[in-house]
């Protein structure tokens, strides 16, 4: 069969959804690559450098649809592309279906079967596939460097000869992929980093990236993110007023703000109100992520850059992957061969379209002349929420009783050990012969040494110095060189195994720490 990718037709679409890399990857599960003229060009991607990855170049659209039997693209399709849809074809491409009646409409008459890359579920198992994840995250790091062009100040804090500069202070609204690499970037350049989500816990990502979570002083039973797909649910109008509260409290602080916050077939909720852009100092920068929807941010204007009476900018562009083609591309194209390889089992460049699989039935839009959106919930649970409650603080009483119960546990487990081991010998000895009991003595004494010596090794040194210790738990080898010398032949056999053995732990130990030390090392 044959893969076609046309040039987009949608204005400032810099992406395509082929590379010459993916098309080579494409061609091991048997598939033969088209590709329309041009269509790389505005991603950096010549036709030559197609041809080279033995790439077919076609002059224009209508032979590219025509020859293809499978059509990939990244902008939903207009009119004239649903046009050259036919029954037997598959498209595969972002496609809008709750908000695209008439190209639905369409797809189905045409009996072409379409696979549209946003609805792909949220599990573990296509996160390979995940487009939106794909695309929001160079959006979430695009927005920072937006805000930062923009943005009249440094975001880290320096102290100079001609005077100290504070750093900027960001605040992240939604901590979804797009947020999170907003996040990142924000703390990577220095700023004092502020994020929010509606679920609490994301917080420890949050953390774990170097920012602050803002929290609410409000209960409010939370949905699962596995019911939702992953995604934020819908709150509840208490829980909606006290979030706006907390935003009036923090918007004078703030210099950039950053909003990513959707929800799953709804126009995006309104967090950032006009009050709240008024409270804000002159000078700083809002960029609204979830402009395409209606905007976070009252004040928006979808694809355009708007400056308030009080000096405030709000950024409002739809396009930030694109401005990233060649980023945007290779990952995009990988999400494409990803889906193609599920949907080719035999490797044979032949589609097998299994509506029994969670992913590709919860892509399929349409399917045989039917519509199948929107798709059943995924029969496996999506990539869920570990906690939906915050830890509780402990106090210094309660910290100090765990401690004193820790304490108790571990002596009466060592003390059972100890006695255990202690009415082992004793029933050894009973019945063996006192030259056989002062061997068995050394070999548990030297076992126990060991053990204990690997066992306490605190866990945060386990990366860096497993090596050494697994080393050190070789003090086993005094006991073997202690038997060595007996007069039975059995023992002198045992002990030498054992040196043996533990002499490879020990130089096997250092060397692999020796290596990995070198990693670490300046060429």
């Amino acid at each position: 069969m044959k893969i076609g990718v046309p040039r987009e037709v949608f204005p400032g679409e810099t992406r395509v959804a082929l590379t010459p890399e993916s098309a080579r990857q494409l061609q091991k599960l048997g598939y033969e690559c088209l590709i329309e003229s041009g269509a790389g060009q505005a991603s950096g991607f010549s036709d030559d450098a197609y041809e080279a990855a033995d790439v077919k170049v076609v002059p224009d659209a209508a032979t590219l649809w025509k020859e293809a039997d499978i059509i990939a693209k990244v902008r939903q399709p207009d009119a004239t592309e649903l046009g050259y849809l036919a029954k037997g074809k598959t498209l595969i491409s972002f496609f809008n279906p709750a908000g695209n009646e008439e190209g639905m409409e369409k797809a189905k008459a045409s009996g072409a079967n379409v696979i549209a890359m946003e609805m792909v579920p949220r599990i573990s198992r296509a996160q390979k596939m995940d487009a939106l994840s794909s695309m929001a995250n160079i959006a979430g790091y695009r927005a920072v460097i937006e805000a930062g062009n923009n943005f009249g100040r440094f975001f880290t804090g320096q102290i100079t000869a001609a005077g100290k500069v504070p750093p900027a202070k960001v605040l992240v609204v939604g901590a979804g992929v797009a947020g999170l690499a907003a996040i990142g970037t924000s703390t990577s350049l220095g700023a004092i980093t502020y994020a929010f989500d509606v679920r609490p816990e994301v917080a420890e990502q949050v953390e774990s990236m170097g920012a602050e979570f803002v929290y609410l002083d409000f209960e409010e039973e939370q949905q699962d993110g596995a019911a939702t797909g992953g995604y934020a649910s819908v709150s509840s109008p208490e829980f909606r007023e006290a979030q706006l509260a907390k935003f009036r409290e923090l918007a004078p602080e703030m210099d950039i703000v950053i909003t990513t916050a959707l929800i799953p077939n709804r126009e995006a909720p309104k967090l950032w109100l006009e009050d709240m852009v008024k409270a804000m100092k002159p000078g700083s920068v809002i960029v609204d992520l979830a402009a395409e929807r209606g905007g976070n941010v009252e004040g928006t204007v979808k694809d355009e850059k708007v400056v308030t009476d009080n000096g405030v900018t709000i950024i409002g562009y739809t396009d930030f992957p694109a401005r990233m083609g060649a980023q945007a591309s290779t990952l995009y194209a990988t999400n494409i061969r990803h889906m193609l390889t599920d949907l080719t089992p035999g490797k044979d460049g032949k589609i097998v379209h299994n509506m029994e699989d969670d992913v590709i039935r919860g892509a399929t839009v349409t399917y045989e002349g039917e519509i199948t959106f929107p798709p059943p919930p995924p029969k496996v649970q999506a990539i869920a929420a570990k906690s939906k409650e915050k830890p509780k603080e402990l106090t210094p009483e309660e910290k100090k009783a765990q401690e004193i119960a820790a304490f108790k546990a571990q002596t009466k487990q060592q003390v059972t050990l100890l006695g255990v081991g202690a009415a082992l010998i004793l029933g050894v000895g009973l019945v063996a012969p006192a030259s056989f009991m002062q061997h068995f003595i050394v070999f548990v004494l030297a076992v126990f040494v060991g053990f204990q010596v690997i066992w306490n090794v605190s866990h945060a040194l386990h990366t860096p110095l497993m090596a050494v210790t697994n080393a050190i738990s070789s003090i086993i080898i005094l006991g073997a060189l202690m038997q060595i010398g007996s007069g039975s032949f059995l023992v002198i056999l045992l002990a030498a195994l054992s040196v043996f053995m533990a002499g490879i732990n020990i130089f096997g130990g250092f060397l692999v720490t020796r290596r990995m030390l070198a990693m670490f090392q300046k060429s």
